[in-house]
């Protein structure tokens, strides 16, 4: 494991921070540890477990694994294609974005490792795609807006059926 600069982990967690354009306060509060730690986390006085990474991580909405290698408690995976590095690289994504592009990302992994155990490097079938090839930045981001655009709908449809539901119980009960 690479030697913990403590500084980084703080400095990284601040620009996760301001970029998510949360304050301290409220980041503190969503992920459950004071401000004055969470400050002295940020400034380099404190070294956070694993546990409050994972709670930052949660407040911040970006996944506990980027946290974790940031403070060298995980390496970077060796098997990563580029795709994680450049999607956190990335300037021109929001936290939340990243995190969806990554749970995607990460779904086809999975997928295709439980599909296929033996993988057949001669195959005609689809290439893999690897950053800077050929639409593979437009098929993640088609992706990944179509799945953030169906959660939408499925909390838009939600909450009209909410909406429904409460007027229809109140009108019943005033009928009674």
């Amino acid at each position: 494991m690479r030697n913990v600069n403590v500084n980084s982990i703080g400095e990284y967690i601040r620009e996760q921070r301001e970029q998510a354009k949360i304050s301290m306060r409220q980041l503190a509060q969503s992920a459950g540890v004071s401000n004055p730690y969470l400050s002295q986390i940020e400034r380099g006085l404190r070294k956070p477990s694993a546990d409050i990474l994972q709670q930052i991580a949660k407040g911040l909405r970006i996944s506990a694994e980027a946290l974790y290698v940031q403070a060298g408690i995980l390496e970077d995976r060796p098997a990563d294609s580029g795709v994680r590095s450049a999607l956190l690289a990335d300037p021109q994504l929001s936290e939340r974005q990243k995190q969806v592009l990554m749970e995607i990302y990460e779904s086809f992994r999975r997928e295709n490792t439980a599909a296929e155990p033996v993988a057949d490097t001669e195959s005609d079938g689809p290439a893999e795609l690897t950053v800077g090839s050929p639409g593979a930045e437009a098929e993640v981001l088609e992706a990944a807006l179509a799945a953030e655009a169906e959660a939408e709908a499925e909390a838009d449809a939600r909450a009209a059926r909410d909406a429904q539901t409460v007027p229809k119980n109140k009108s019943a009960s005033a009928s009674d």
